[in-house]
């Protein structure tokens, strides 16, 4: 399956976050590198804006060659059409950037999911249970083709999947649950403090991905959450 990573440069609380290095490796890569461990996807793509202000993550991943796609900066909605009209795709794992501590496992879990289910997207936001930087959504390209034009609000130009969430009698959304309820723990990079976190989080795994589990042993450790 095809995984689609969400990437942007110009982030309004941490500008060049996706960008910023944790211990000598780009948040992105380390997004990336996690989506590899996972068994079920074959192909990945960067997907960002034509903007100027993305020229950054473009230039990064062509001297890294790590395969982008750009669209429009603030329809979301339309840039991910226009990539899964180009890959011809079915269907399609959306990630976002700023999660480099991602358990891969829960893309395989994900897509196994959605291959039995024949959902329009399954997803584990829907209610979250997982903590934030944990999340997955797979996604029938059909609905996203079906809808490309019905559009209109910027809430649901800017967020892919908000208007199937907001209308979700329609769809056949399938989620998956965490048995812990961890949704009040950020793990994902919005903000410096968020960076920080995650980086020391890194630090004391020495640079390894001991998967969410572990991870969340880590935080507790560090952070003295119960």
């Amino acid at each position: 399956m095809l995984c689609i990573i969400q990437a942007r440069y110009s982030s309004k609380r941490l500008p060049g976050k996706v960008l910023k290095k944790i211990l000598g490796v780009t948040v992105l890569k380390r997004v990336i590198n996690q989506v590899k461990k996972s068994k079920k996807i074959s192909k990945i793509i960067v997907a960002t804006s034509k903007h100027y202000s993305d020229k950054e993550i473009i230039n990064f991943c062509n001297k890294n060659k790590i395969y982008c796609l750009s669209g429009p900066l603030n329809n979301v909605f339309k840039r991910f059409h226009s990539i899964i009209t180009h890959e011809h795709c079915k269907s399609f794992a959306r990630i976002s950037a700023d999660s480099p501590l991602l358990d891969p496992s829960l893309i395989d879990e994900a897509v196994t999911l959605f291959n039995k289910t024949q959902s329009d997207i399954v997803t584990n936001v829907f209610p979250r249970t997982f903590p934030k930087g944990f999340s997955v959504e797979v996604i029938n390209s059909q609905i996203i083709s079906d809808f490309v034009l019905k559009i209109k609000t910027k809430k649901n130009k800017e967020h892919l999947t908000s208007f199937f969430y907001d209308n979700y009698k329609k769809f056949k959304i399938k989620n998956f649950y965490n048995k812990i309820n961890y949704s009040n723990i950020n793990l994902s990079i919005d903000n410096l403090s968020d960076f920080i976190r995650v980086k020391n989080i890194i630090k004391f795994c020495k640079n390894k991905n001991y998967g969410l589990n572990y991870t969340l042993l880590i935080y507790k450790k560090l952070f003295n959450e119960k």
